[in-house]
């Protein structure tokens, strides 16, 4: 064969992830040449968080869940605490996310379409009805307005007899992933920030066992993302949330963070390990943390939503499945596996009880839980966790050259970084580089007919009557003042969250506070950056 021919041949086999990593046919121990592995729960934590992972500590199964009203939702958890779920995880529909109340004509046709309408406390009343909250932890899935949703979970909390510490779980929180990846905000960046570090000074002092913040990288590989730019802005994202809270007197020390579990088994477990390595070392390097748990990255893990398709999805419950033990093997410290039915309605009772079971299997009958870090060593594993490191760790200092995070959002930096790389993949799908199985190689002419879940058509109807109903029957004067107290507020530097909570009390809905801080803050738009 010629010297020609042989590159040809050479080039025809050569593989590689989605960032552009070349998996190579073998790994040997040259590739992993003055490798030293420290034992899990060591810095910089490469191989876990926790000495004995799962053994002493199970993942957390979190099943996302929250659709049309609350008392739809509420029995939805129910259902999934019924069979086995540890914890729960809420999502809000889209007029929520942004701010509007359900009778708002921006939010005509989208009231409880993607996730739980939540307009006031007697939404978040019925939301949680019959569940304990002392005995529960909690994610809510939500940016913008993530501090009035908390306000009102520790305000039924308050009336179950929960006092703010004996509260667990997570808020979301992230505002920079909507600017960069999603799209959900509401006001400019820097007075976003100021209700993020709010929060976190409010958490301090009242509910110290809550996490904050979950930093989000999920909602940046669903854009289109590849693993490097997932792992790298994320973690910028987190410097610019401990920055903020340093310069607000703050400790940087209670973040969480939210990854995908994608498609690519190896490059998924590698990332993971990764983030943790790089995020010991930004912790100890750039802020100086010495506290060991504070600088141990902890992470929840979400199946990848933008990897299901609608054609043969029932091939999406190995999709899951596969993604799954990714986040298993990475270390995850709680799971979301999606339902095979997600990419064409919300999921049906079977779907997440197929989701929900995949996790136990993996658990009880896979092995997940008896070892820590089972791909710790491999040439392979190694290889692809240094590589990501590196490649990450480059990407995160172009970050800081434009000034941070926050200035690479405003320059418009991170948001065409990801847009070339979602329309390179796209490219390589439709040209058949990428296969997608049903979809461009072996695919089928007779579609699956499968059930699909399916929304009460009155369930906007009784959100709308009880939201009316609330604001009639509140104290009118009570209400209009609390509101004036959070516009004060938002005129000065003070904590935000204690008049925004006594707003929520007097039964102000969250579309009226969040329309009186846009008229003090104003609202972002994007095609100005």
């Amino acid at each position: 064969m010629s010297t020609r021919a042989a590159g040809k041949a050479a080039d025809a086999e050569r593989r590689e992830t989605d960032s552009g990593i070349e998996v190579k046919p073998v790994y040997t121990e040259n590739d992993v040449a003055g490798l030293e592995l420290e034992l899990p729960g060591e810095f910089p934590f490469t191989r876990g968080p926790y000495p004995d992972m799962y053994r002493g500590r199970p993942w957390t199964i979190r099943q996302y869940a929250g659709f049309a009203s609350a008392e739809e939702t509420n029995a939805r958890f129910r259902y999934l605490l019924e069979r086995g779920q540890h914890g729960l995880s809420v999502a809000f529909d889209l007029p929520t996310q942004l701010g509007y109340d359900s009778d708002d004509e921006r939010a005509v046709g989208e009231v409880g379409r993607t996730g739980v309408a939540i307009d006031s406390l007697a939404d978040m009343e019925l939301l949680f009805d019959g569940i304990p909250l002392a005995e529960v932890s909690t994610s809510m899935t939500i940016n913008a307005p993530a501090s009035l949703l908390l306000l009102l979970y520790e305000l039924v909390g308050d009336q179950q007899g929960v006092p703010g510490e004996r509260l667990r779980g997570t808020v979301q929180n992230d505002i920079l992933k909507e600017y960069i990846a999603r799209g959900n905000y509401i006001f400019p960046p820097r007075p976003s920030m100021r209700l993020t570090t709010d929060l976190f000074a409010y958490c301090a002092e009242r509910l110290p066992s809550w996490n904050t913040i979950s930093i989000s990288g999920y909602h940046i590989r669903e854009a289109g993302s590849t693993a490097v730019q997932e792992l790298a802005f994320t973690l910028a994202n987190g410097i610019a949330y401990c920055q903020a809270a340093v310069d607000a007197g703050l400790s940087p020390e209670r973040l969480s963070f939210f990854f995908n579990a994608h498609n690519h088994f190896f490059q998924e477990v590698a990332k993971f390990r990764a983030a943790r390595r790089l995020w010991a070392r930004i912790m100890r390097e750039r802020f100086g943390v010495e506290n060991p748990k504070a600088q141990a990255l902890r992470f929840h893990a979400q199946t990848g939503g933008s990897t299901l398709t609608a054609q043969q999805p029932e091939n999406n419950v190995a999709r899951v499945t596969v993604q799954a033990l990714s986040a298993i093997c990475g270390g995850a410290q709680s799971i979301h596996t999606n339902g095979f039915d997600e990419a064409l309605a919300l999921p049906t009772e079977n779907s997440v009880r197929i989701a929900l079971r995949t996790q136990q299997i993996l658990a009880h009958e896979a092995g997940g839980t008896d070892t820590a870090d089972p791909l710790g060593g491999s040439y392979f594993i190694e290889e692809l966790t240094s590589e990501l490191e590196q490649r990450a760790r480059e990407l995160i200092e172009r970050v800081d050259e434009l000034g941070g995070a926050v200035a690479a959002v405003e320059h418009g930096f991170v948001q065409q970084e990801i847009e070339q790389a979602a329309f390179a993949y796209t490219q390589q799908v439709e040209a058949g580089e990428k296969v997608i199985v049903g979809v461009n190689k072996y695919s089928e002419q007779e579609s699956e007919q499968i059930e699909l879940h399916h929304l009460d058509p009155e369930a906007e109807r009784r959100q709308l009557e009880r939201t009316a109903r609330v604001r009639a029957e509140r104290n009118s004067e009570e209400a209009a003042a609390a509101l004036e107290r959070v516009r004060d507020t938002a005129r000065g530097e003070a904590n935000l969250l204690p008049p925004m909570r006594e707003a929520l009390r007097a039964r102000c809905t969250v579309g009226e506070i969040c329309n009186v801080l846009r008229e003090e803050f104003g609202t972002f738009d994007s095609q100005r950056t």
